[in-house]
């Protein structure tokens, strides 16, 4: 089983996708380092270089790439909802999780920055919680609250795979 980690920047599916990872005794991915180490980049270098679609098509490979090691935890960018056809290759190939968070803990943990190139100005991470926010919910497998520690996050969505079972 492939358990999939998607949600807003700052909902921590890199922390908790180690955790998980940990727990389940099955290897990590983090498709934006993956990203990062195939085009030796950083994701905002990436952005600024080369635009956005170039990185989503590169997500979108690497997110195929990342299909065929199973069993593992994924954790993907908070983008991969956008495009159809990863939303496809998510329900098709493993198990969605999304990591909910509210706002406000969202903003205690992303503040904008010149490295997170779609959350640079006040309101703009509003302005994506309310664009991906109907998709996460729509397509994800189980919505798990994602504002506690790591290991809470993991124990919830542990048990999420326990009653799904």
């Amino acid at each position: 089983m492939i358990v999939y980690l998607v949600g807003m920047p700052g909902a921590g599916k890199s922390v908790v996708g180690k955790e998980l990872a940990g727990r389940l005794g099955v290897p990590f991915i983090d498709l934006d380092a993956q990203i990062e180490r195939e085009h030796g980049k950083s994701v905002g270098e990436i952005f600024a270089k080369l635009g956005e679609p170039a990185f989503r098509g590169m997500e979108a490979a690497m997110l195929v790439q990342a299909s065929t090691h199973d069993p593992s935890v994924v954790a993907c960018g908070g983008g991969v909802v956008l495009e159809p056809a990863n939303r496809i290759t998510l329900r098709n190939t493993g198990i969605a999780v999304f990591l909910d968070v509210g706002i406000d803990r969202l903003r205690e943990r992303v503040r904008p920055a010149t490295d997170r190139p779609l959350i640079r100005h006040e309101g703009d991470l509003e302005r994506l919680l309310a664009e991906r926010g109907p998709l996460y919910r729509e397509f994800a497998a189980h919505v798990v609250e994602g504002s506690g520690t790591p290991k809470q996050v993991a124990d919830a969505i542990v048990e999420e795979l326990r009653w799904s079972a």
